[in-house]
């Protein structure tokens, strides 16, 4: 029940409901990299992240990979497709070793019907993640590369930070073609942006992870 209880949305159950429904769900582990569903597939399973990090993404037209979102624990994904019954309409792989609460649409529809407030947590959540969502598509519209980056990096900190004696570590690896993924550029560039970041101080990077040393820095990017 401790893992159930991980997942934001399932917070508030009782212990009784709890272990009325316990059944209704199971664990499931992802080695880094591993498929979880594609875009198209049946939704017949929605997912909670317990540990680890998953990345949803799309394929565009050229064949390149996009990343829409990445989930971190406590997190849920493929909650709309599941709720309304259509394909999900993404991909979603681990980023690391992962591991993953799973719970089928059916049973899914059963807890909502039977404790109502997930429904209301659920809908807190995801409209949190849409607002997040609509603001990163503004910014690859609107603002340069490197405003882009540097929105990226604060984002990941506020969701993922640890915070440290040497600044805000990103809590998981985060390579150059997922940065450029994410804010939908190219490799090179977020190789040269990142760069130009670590010389003016902003930012250090240590075994794959980015450390934020100076968070107002970077919100003052005026690329």
């Amino acid at each position: 029940m401790k893992e159930i209880r991980n997942i934001t949305i399932f917070g508030t159950l009782t212990d009784s409901y709890l272990k009325e429904i316990k059944d209704y769900f199971s664990v499931e582990e992802f080695k880094k990299k591993a498929a979880i569903f594609s875009e198209g597939d049946p939704s017949d399973v929605l997912y909670g992240v317990i540990e680890g990090k998953v990345k949803i993404t799309k394929i565009s037209a050229e064949g390149k990979e996009i990343i829409i979102e990445v989930i971190s624990p406590g997190d849920i994904f493929g909650a709309v497709a599941v709720m309304r019954g259509f394909p999900y309409p993404a991909n979603a792989a681990a980023m690391e070793d992962s591991k993953l609460l799973r719970i089928s649409r059916s049973n899914f529809l059963k807890v909502l019907d039977g404790y109502p407030s997930v429904m209301y947590c659920m809908m807190q959540n995801l409209g949190d993640r849409m607002k997040g969502s609509h603001e990163s598509l503004k910014n690859i519209a609107l603002e340069k590369v490197g405003s882009r980056i540097a929105s990226l990096l604060l984002k990941l900190a506020e969701k993922s930070g640890v915070e440290t004696p040497e600044g805000t570590v990103i809590d998981f690896k985060l390579t150059k073609q997922d940065i450029a993924d994410m804010v939908g550029t190219t490799v090179e560039t977020s190789i040269r942006t990142m760069s130009q970041f670590k010389k003016k101080g902003l930012i250090e990077e240590r075994e794959g992870q980015v450390v934020i040393k100076d968070a107002e820095g970077l919100r003052s990017m005026g690329y």
